[in-house]
Order: structure tokens, then C-alpha cells, then sequence
């Protein structure tokens, strides 16, 4: 039977129809705009631990270990389980070496279900540079036996997996809490430890690896500021960051790696006493640090360093204000910018695109937090789609006794693909660095290999040799007109009619086993055998432009620009995906949908944003249509001057006027320059307000996540910009 959203021509050419998009009064709806709810947990809730690791762990569990008590700085190695299904804390039961009490320390998921702890603080301020594991399923501990050179003990550093290396980068050591400047990194398959280097002074600060490159970012340098660089090392091609070979006799001086032998003279043999035997971690006589260690400085790291450090942009966060979560995600570091006081500070979540470092706001403090609560930790799966913040409120929860809990008792979930992000696997699909030939057909493509290989039979003529077996009409790109489309959609069926010769446009040349394979609601069409569908001719009544690249991703998986080689095709344009994104809806695409958003979000500018407005609208989007609203106001001179803003519906005009609150009005360019809101600014802030250049005030961040209260620097610098129109505030 055919399916209710599509209906066969009258007239005699049995062309099958599409539907159009649909209506804004006819469409499904999906409820309530997406707003992160808090979870209450219960059980055994962990008491404010500062400096503890908090891991994600898979199949809804976080762990979390070690810390210390912000009251009475009592050190803990407890292991605490989080099941978020059921909300509950419980503590769970460790056998074998069990390590000692720490704080400062770092824990990473390895092989899906072990826990890779290292380094951290005793309770005898002594700093940890040992590396115990944790093993999920059995609970049992264990600590293997380490080879090479021991880096220094450390707490408050960064550690990152990669390729069966676990990396270490920064922290504080030494009886005076120095800054480490060095990174070095443990062989996961030799348990052997590299040499060290020197990088960057950090500590309390993020690493993650992406695109060969160690990335380093947030927390604070040797002058105890916030920072508002960000480091890159690039080691690719580098043989320093291979495994080194061994040579000569077992046993013998030429027989130890190389890059033992070559920094034996830097670290004395330290790290002989502290791996060998039972457990010691809370002895004050073997994890302390040699005079030589201190006092050597380690080589460069080599392969290539960068930094760039973030002066101004409309949309860069201010890090010395409120407490900052640094995460990687979907080639992008994301800044969670939490209240760390109960004062009315801007706080939202913010993307910075690593390909271009470029910054992004993602979405307004109001729309995740509760100003109510305050957050301790973040943390994120693997494929960085899904993040948790915990913390607790900030007032009395009906205890009676007139304090506020302190307890890690609430969990907050967000899910990032809500805000456009792709995921890991997504994006470095999307990304696609390879070097080598794309296909045997293909030598070079931004396309996977079959999706380059098919992308040479789209839209080919029968009689070229290209097996097309179907053909797909769609509305004359010149013919679309929103103005002529009323708020009800169209006025009757004569408007899609297949048969309208005048308003159809050229064929597109398919084939139907591909289309069968891609696009379910085709198959369902195919397999319905009606007798109009035979005729192998289908009309969809949406833009030519459109309607050629659903198809043209159908082929190749890919909404960029195609191969210059492929028929003299051209990318899709935003608008283009724009509305690619309604047919995701209507066809329930969750692949094309994501896609189209990160693409839509990634480039929104002054000329799209009233389409991609109305698109996202219709399409039930809700958080892309509230992002291109804000940005609409934040530039509403320059909109209503674009033809994108003038063919929008009326109805869709109006909702877009009724976007600012009712005390709004329209501030012009002239004095927004005044004010320092120009070009998009938070009003006031003079776009000279560098980073971490703000007042210091309060005490350093004593968490996962970095906190300064205070706020900016009341001077503002003159800066130059063109005229921005209007805009409302």
C-alpha cells in the first residue's frame, strides 16, 4: 500500500509524487525544546570530594576515586560507582594492590573496562609518579611492573590514551608545588616509559589528542592566571614518539632501550626503588623527587610547537570568570562555562572548532543551567556525543539543619548532538586526512573510496554506460518561490503536480538498488510494487538544488563540495542544506539531520540565517532555531537587509520579530560602538577585555574544573568595525 505522505500524478505520465514540506500547522510535533534535566541520585553519595578523578565508564556508570574532603582534608581511595540508570551511589568493594589515598590524581579509560590511575598527592603531600590499574568487571587492582625512566611525581596534570601510549603533560611537584613544564608518555604495550621533554607549564588544565597533534588548553601557567592560549605538539613523523628498538645482550648496559640509556643521567635511577616490590604509596621515603630531577631541564619536545593565544572575538569566553570545563569533543574543545558564585554571571557552553580556531557559543547558560546548583566535574563517553556534570545545590535541600548538602548528590546529562555536534567517529569520518589514493578510480577525494567510485555514476545518462534505471523530477530552481507559497501550505495539488511540465525541472539519473540501500522510505516504496511506481519516474516537489544533493548524499554519504571532476557538480550550498535538513525530517534521516545541522551551525552567516531560521523551524529543530534567532538579533540591521529575510513567510517573519522579549528595542550602530557591543559583543564588555586579564579575585579552582570569581577589568580598548546596523537588545 502506498505510504500516506505521498500520492501518484492524475494525469497520464504516472509519475509518482512526493510530498512537499510540511506545514507549519500540519507537521508532527516533538514536544518541548530539549533543556537538560538534573538528577537527584540517592545512596551512598559521595561527600564533596576536591581533586578526585571521575570517570564515564560505559553502560551508564561512572566511577570515581580518591580525593579529599574540602572541610576536614581527609585523603581518600575509595572507588565510588554511579549508576545512572537506577541513580544511585554505591561504594564498591577492591581487592588486590590496593593503592594508597590520593588526591590530584589522573584515571583513564583503557581497553573499555580497566582504569588507568597515575600519579597524584598522599596524604603526606608527597607527589605520586606510580601507575596502578583498576580493573571494572572483577574490581580487582593490580600494578604493573615499569620499565625505563620514572618521570617526576605529580598532581593536578593532565593524562591522555592514544595509540596504546598514555601520555603525561604538566602538573605540580616539589615541596614548594613548582609547575611542571614537561610531557613524556608510558608504553602500553612494554609498560616502558618514554624520556621527558619539555612542553608547556600547565597544571589543572585538559589534554587530548586530535589529528596527530597533542592539545593542551585552560587551567594555569607558572604566573597562577588563567591562560587564554591554547598549545598544540604536533608528533607526527616523529620517531622520538615511536617505541625504540633494543640492541646488544640481555641485560647489559646495551642492551636497555635507547631511550633509557639516553636519559639515565637526567634521572639518577629513581624510579628502581618505587616499582619493584610491594606496594609503597603512602611511605614519605620513595615517592619523593631527586635533587638531579629538579634541577635538570629536559630537551625540547620534538616535532613541532604552536601556540595561539585568543585576544578578542564576540563569542570568546571570559576564563577568569565562573568555572570552566575544558573537554574534547567532535574535533572541538568545549568550554562549559558553570556558575562558581551565586552572582548573575554569564555562563553558557562554547565551541572552538580546532580546524580553524574559530569560537562558537553552542547554547545560553539558561538553557542548561540552574543557576541553583553548582558543578564539580565533567565528564564525557568516548565518542564524545554525551557529557555529565556533577555537583550539588547551592542552598538547603530540606535537611533541617540549616546547611546545604555537600554532597556529589546531583548529575546533570547532556546531549551534545542536541547542540550540532557530531560525535568523534562522525567527525573524523567527515574529516577524512587520508593521504593515500582515495580509490583505484579516485586518486584524490574529500570522499570515502566507494563513495568517490559512486559518486562517477550520478546523474549519467543511461546511455552513457552508467546503469541509471531511474529518473527524479523536482521543482524549477527558478520557479520556487517562498513568496508564493501561502502559511498553509500549497493551495492545491496542481502546484507538485509531476505533470506540470513548466514548473518540473530536468531529470536526475538513479539508480534504484542504490537508493533501495540508503533511503528506507524509497525501499518502502519499491517493495509496496504498485503499478505507477514501475513507470521509474518520481516527483519530489522541493528545489532542484535540494533535491540533487539528498541525492547526490545518498550516493556518497557527504554534504560538502563533491570532486571537481564529478560532471562539473558544486557543493551544496547552505541553503541547499538548509533545506536538505526538512527532508531529513520528513523522511527520518537521523544521519542527514546531524549532518546538516553541524554543517548549518559551522557556517551560519548574515545572508542564510533568516532561511535557516524558517528551515530549522520546519524541520522542528528547536535548538538550531533558537541559535539562528540570537544570531538574527545579535544582527538584525544587516538580516532584514538579505533576500533571505525578505522571502520568509510572514508568519515565520512574525515569530522571528516576536524573538526579542517584550522590553526590547532596537539600539543603533552608532551607539552599540559606544557601548562596546559592536559586532556582536556582550554589551559593555569593550571587546578589549582580554582573556585572563580580568581582576583576580577568590581562590584558585580546587577541582576537575578551573574557578575564579571576579569580574573584568572595567577598562575597555577602542576598537575598530565596520558600522554594524541594528541591533536588539
Amino acid at each position: 500500500m502506498a505510504s500516506s505522505t505521498s500520492r501518484v500524478s492524475n494525469t497520464s505520465n504516472n509519475t509518482y509524487v512526493m510530498s512537499r514540506s510540511p506545514t507549519k500547522n500540519g507537521r508532527r510535533r516533538t514536544g518541548e525544546p530539549y533543556m537538560p534535566k538534573i538528577i537527584t541520585t540517592v545512596g551512598q553519595r559521595p561527600a564533596c570530594l576536591v581533586n578526585a578523578s571521575v570517570t564515564y565508564v560505559g553502560n551508564d556508570l561512572i566511577y570515581a576515586f580518591g580525593g579529599f574532603d574540602q572541610y576536614t582534608d581527609e585523603v581518600y581511595n575509595h572507588v565510588l560507582k554511579l549508576n545512572l540508570s537506577a541513580r544511585q551511589w554505591s561504594l564498591v568493594d577492591n581487592y588486590g594492590d590496593i593503592p594508597g589515598v590520593r588526591m590530584g590524581h589522573t584515571s583513564c579509560l583503557w581497553q573499555g573496562d580497566k582504569l588507568l590511575v597515575f600519579g597524584g598527592e598522599n596524604e603526606h603531600r608527597i607527589h605520586l609518579s606510580d601507575v596502578v590499574i583498576f580493573d571494572i568487571t572483577t574490581a580487582h587492582w593490580t600494578q604493573p611492573d615499569i620499565n625505563g625512566p620514572i618521570p617526576r611525581g605529580r598532581a593536578r596534570h593532565s593524562a591522555v590514551i592514544h595509540d596504546d601510549k598514555l601520555f603525561i603533560c604538566g602538573g605540580m611537584s616539589g615541596s614548594e608545588n613548582g609547575v611542571l613544564d614537561d610531557i613524556c608518555y608510558l608504553d602500553l604495550k612494554t609498560w616502558t616509559w618514554s624520556r621527558t621533554w619539555r612542553f608547556v607549564p600547565r597544571f589543572d588544565h585538559s589534554s587530548w589528542v586530535w589529528g596527530g597533534k597533542i592539545w593542551v588548553s585552560g587551567g594555569m601557567g607558572e604566573e597562577m592566571e588563567r591562560t587564554n592560549e591554547i598549545w598544540w605538539l604536533d608528533f607526527r613523523g616523529s620517531p622520538a614518539f615511536e617505541p625504540g628498538p633494543t640492541y646488544g645482550i640481555a641485560g647489559s648496559e646495551e642492551g636497555r632501550p635507547l631511550g633509557e640509556r639516553y636519559t639515565s643521567y637526567q634521572f639518577g635511577g629513581q624510579g628502581s626503588g618505587s616499582t619493584s616490590g610491594g606496594y609503597a604509596a603512602n611511605t614519605s621515603s620513595v615517592q619523593s623527587n631527586s635533587a638531579t630531577q629538579i634541577q635538570r631541564s629536559p630537551p625540547l619536545a620534538p616535532g613541532a610547537i604552536n601556540c595561539v593565544k585568543f585576544i578578542s572575538s564576540p563569542t570568546l569566553p571570559m576564563q577568569n570568570v565562573g568555572t570552566h570545563f575544558h573537554v574534547f569533543s567532535s574535533g572541538c574543545m568545549l568550554d562549559f562555562v558553570t556558575p562558581a558564585t551565586n552572582m548573575p554571571l554569564e555562563t553558557a557552553l562554547y565551541a572552538l572548532d580546532l580546524d580553524s580556531l574559530r569560537w562558537q557559543k553552542l547554547a545560553d547558560g539558561k538553557d542548561l543551567f540552574n543557576p541553583t546548583y553548582r558543578w564539580h566535574y565533567c565528564c564525557l563517553d568516548a565518542d564524545g556525543t554525551h557529557a555529565w556534570l556533577l555537583g550539588c545545590p547551592r542552598e538547603v535541600r530540606g535537611n533541617g539543619n540549616g546547611d546545604a548538602e555537600e554532597y556529589l548528590s546531583d548529575v546533570l546529562p547532556i546531549d551534545l548532538r542536541k547542540f550540532g555536534l557530531l560525535g568523534n567517529k562522525m567527525s573524523q569520518e567527515a574529516r577524512n586526512e587520508q593521504k593515500v589514493p582515495t580509490s583505484d578510480s579516485n586518486p584524490t577525494s574529500h570522499l570515502s573510496a566507494i563513495g568517490a567510485d559512486l559518486a562517477r555514476t550520478f546523474n549519467q545518462p543511461p546511455e552513457s554506460g552508467s546503469g541509471t534505471d531511474f529518473t527524479i523530477t523536482a521543482l524549477r530552481d527558478d520557479i520556487y518561490d517562498i513568496d508564493s507559497i501561502s502559511d498553509d501550505g500549497p493551495s492545491s495539488p496542481g502546484m507538485v503536480d509531476g505533470s506540470e511540465s513548466n514548473n518540473t525541472s530536468q531529470p536526475i539519473h538513479v539508480h534504484r538498488l542504490i537508493l533501495s540501500a540508503r533511503w528506507p522510505h524509497f525501499s518502502r516504496l519499491y517493495n509496496a510494487q504498485m503499478s505507477e511506481f514501475h513507470t521509474r519516474r518520481m516527483h519530489i516537489p522541493e528545489p532542484y538544488p535540494a533535491v540533487k544533493a539528498f541525492l547526490y548524499y545518498l550516493y556518497t554519504d557527504s554534504i560538502s563540495s563533491p570532486p571537481a571532476e564529478s560532471n562539473d557538480l558544486t557543493g551544496p550550498t547552505l541553503e541547499d542544506v538548509a533545506n536538505m535538513l526538512v527532508m531529513s525530517n520528513i523522511y527520518d534521516m537521523p544521519r542527514l539531520r546531524h549532518l546538516c545541522v553541524n554543517r548549518l551551525v559551522r557556517d551560519l552567516d548574515v545572508q542564510h540565517a533568516a532561511l535557516i531560521f524558517d528551515r530549522a523551524n520546519t524541520a522542528q529543530e528547536d535548538w538550531l532555531k533558537r541559535r539562528a534567532a540570537s544570531f538574527c538579533m545579535t544582527h538584525w540591521g544587516r538580516i532584514v537587509r538579505t533576500d533571505g529575510f525578505r522571502r520568509l513567510k510572514r508568519s515565520a517573519m512574525l515569530e522571528l520579530c516576536e524573538g526579542v522579549d517584550a522590553e526590547g528595542r532596537v539600539v543603533g550602530g552608532d551607539e552599540l560602538e559606544a557601548v562596546g557591543g559592536l559586532g556582536g559583543a556582550r554589551l559593555g564588555s569593550g571587546m578589549g577585555v582580554l582573556w585572563g586579564n580580568g581582576r583576580k579575585r577568590g581562590r584558585l579552582g580546587s577541582t576537575s574544573g578551573t574557578t575564579v570569581d571576579g569580574d573584568a577589568d572595567e577598562g575597555e580598548t577602542e576598537m575598530e568595525g565596520d558600522d554594524e546596523g541594528m541591533e536588539l537588545s
